[in-house]
């Protein structure tokens, strides 16, 4: 998705819920496009800061959570962290790592994906669930750390 095509998605959901696609939205979700997996509040900050103050940053998440842009991941050491939402970013997974923190998305293969969608779909439908999607996150550690 182009970066036109992203400004377009998301002025269209926040007009959906009301709410402005100010500058500092913008600022945002560029950077969360930009990025190569999910960022904390502190990491965004050190990237936008000269154009977004820390307490805007943080009213941008909330806002842009409940319109359903931006997804939380409550990750390692109590850090959340955000990315944008499947819809924009398309399906993916994580590595987390247990040492330092970093998230990196993943894309697994088309074999992988359907085997582990039929995992899924198998675990649900044996406690009577109607499972919608699923998010796979590894955990270890990164190439820096091991």
């Amino acid at each position: 998705m182009t970066g036109r095509e992203l400004d377009g998605e998301v002025s269209q959901r926040l007009a959906d819920h009301e709410v402005r696609y100010t500058s500092g939205r913008r600022v945002v979700v560029t950077a969360l496009a930009r990025s190569e997996g999910p960022k904390s509040p502190a990491e965004l900050h050190a990237e936008v800061a000269s154009a977004v103050p820390l307490s805007s940053l943080y009213r941008s998440l909330a806002v842009l959570e409940n319109a359903g842009i931006v997804v939380p991941h409550f990750g390692a050491k109590g850090v959340t962290r955000y990315e944008l939402a499947e819809w924009l970013r398309g399906h993916h997974h994580h590595l987390i790592c247990l040492n330092c923190g970093s998230v990196e998305d993943i894309a697994i293969s088309q074999t992988h994906e359907a085997k582990l969608a039929e995992l899924v779909k198998d675990i649900g439908a044996a406690a009577s669930f109607a499972e919608v999607n699923h998010v796979l996150e590894i955990e270890g550690r990164c190439a820096k750390c091991a």
